[in-house]
């Protein structure tokens, strides 16, 4: 199978990842596997280079790019996957608004501090949600994670140039 079939077929809810989990079955996975798994952000919001903890995971090129173009159903799939990854972050989306939920802070979500993985990951959201044509909603998640970040937080510069630069492959 390409990667065209896997991505495609993974998001329309008709294949499995690497691990042979749905996406739906993605979705429903508690706040602490979403912090500790690492193989499903790939999965989730596919980009075209490979990442370090999941080589298994599928490339996104034209032909899935083009798809998402297309098919409503896979970008309203992707951003079911960004609600989970909002509200796992202390975040919820209000159509292109993203906001912070009243109970984030930097104790539970540890993407506020400095470094870690879900810095990694969120610039992963925002370049993958910019490539499957959903650059708006890229770009509302972006500002969202630089101001919350930045001012509930204390997120590097570093980490804020990544989300910068990813929103703009």
């Amino acid at each position: 199978m390409g990667y065209a079939e896997k991505i495609i077929g993974f998001y329309k809810g008709e294949a499995p990842d690497h691990c042979g989990r749905q996406i739906d079955e993605i979705w429903q996975m508690s706040h602490f596997w979403l912090e500790h798994t690492h193989d499903y952000i790939q999965w989730l919001f596919p980009i075209p280079e490979a990442g370090r903890f999941n080589g298994f995971a599928p490339l996104l090129g034209a032909e899935e790019q083009a798809a998402f173009v297309s098919d409503e159903m896979l970008r309203g799939n992707q951003q079911h996957s960004l609600d989970v990854m909002l509200a796992f972050f202390g975040m919820v989306r209000k159509e292109l608004n993203i906001l912070p939920l009243p109970e984030l802070n930097m104790r539970e979500h540890i993407w506020l501090k400095r470094g870690g993985h879900n810095h990694q990951r969120i610039s992963r959201i925002i370049r993958s949600l910019h490539l499957c044509h959903q650059t708006e909603l890229a770009a509302a998640f972006q500002q969202a994670v630089e101001d919350i970040g930045t001012t509930q937080g204390v997120v590097s510069e570093q980490s804020v140039a990544y989300w910068r630069a990813a929103k703009n492959p």
